[in-house]
């Protein structure tokens, strides 16, 4: 199929961009376009209007800053993030899952605030995100703000940027000296979206034990799920293998998704098998 008919607009300046979705009626922004174009030619959307963000520079770049953190610009491309030495140093765990995005050409024009707005359920960059505890920056016609990636997910593919906002940046904190961390996934073929996946991250403290741990799952929900009872019951052990089997026991109460190629029961399955894989890793990550 084609995409419908459609008025084109290219803005050049984040204010410009916003002007445009505050007056048109229908308007949809494009990033990467690796989401919105096949959802165009499938006339699963159909706007009038496109506004196309690709000349806006404001919107690119990665910023190291004075504390370790990045900020990153809502239009920086995939394979850029993906290939940066300084993110790899601050956020190891994003540039491992990115290696599970699609495909070379795929991140190469997918940008990482288009996939954060997909909002897919088996996306990796907002398993991450949740996972990290990054901070989103979106501004509107009332200008900026910033909420916690926590908060940004408002249901199936739903993010809390409003029709006349644009997620704009997001504040990755940098990982403390000595973190763990692992990101899995099982697809049915490399680049397919994840069935399920799993990110973990396992901060040490002073005596060597769990400081703060964090477990996220992909594919089993709405949107990204933070385990926070497998967190709290790694927190201050040295991840041994009890402390392991208990977190992974409380994959056993998940009620996941199913469609008609994926029950529930299976998903839940993979979700403890990869997670304790990636404890695992994780665990021998931790120094």
């Amino acid at each position: 199929m084609k995409a419908p008919a459609f008025e084109y607009h290219d803005p050049t300046t984040l204010a410009e961009a916003i002007a445009l979705l505050c007056r048109l009626e229908n308007a949809r922004p494009l990033a990467g376009g690796q989401s919105l174009m096949p959802m165009l030619n499938m006339r699963f959307v159909q706007p009038d209007h496109v506004v196309d963000l690709n000349r806006i520079a404001e919107l690119s770049g990665i910023r190291v800053l004075p504390d370790g953190a990045l900020e990153i610009g809502a239009m920086t491309r995939q394979r850029d993030i993906e290939r940066d030495a300084r993110v790899a140093q601050a956020c190891p765990l994003m540039v491992e899952a990115l290696a599970q995005v699609g495909h070379r050409q795929t991140r190469n024009r997918g940008t990482i605030g288009g996939s954060l707005c997909h909002m897919d359920p088996a996306a990796e960059l907002p398993l991450v995100c949740a996972a990290v505890d990054a901070v989103v920056r979106i501004a509107g016609p009332g200008g900026e703000r910033e909420i916690p990636f926590a908060e940004f997910p408002l249901g199936y593919m739903t993010p809390a940027v409003g029709p006349d906002e644009l997620l704009v940046g997001l504040h990755v904190p940098a990982a403390p000296k000595g973190q763990g961390h692992a990101f899995l996934e099982f697809a049915r073929r490399h680049g397919d979206f994840a069935i399920v996946a799993v990110a973990v991250l396992l901060d040490p403290g002073p005596d060597g034990r769990v400081a703060r741990a964090s477990v996220a799952l992909g594919g089993v929900g709405p949107a990204p799920l933070r385990l926070a009872e497998a967190e709290a019951l790694l927190r201050g052990t040295a991840v041994e293998d009890d402390a392991i089997a208990r977190a992974l026991a409380t994959t056993a109460s998940l009620d996941p998704m199913e469609d008609a190629l994926v029950p529930g029961w299976y998903r839940r399955h993979l979700a403890g098998v990869l997670l304790g894989r990636a404890l695992g890793i994780a665990r021998e990550r931790m120094a």
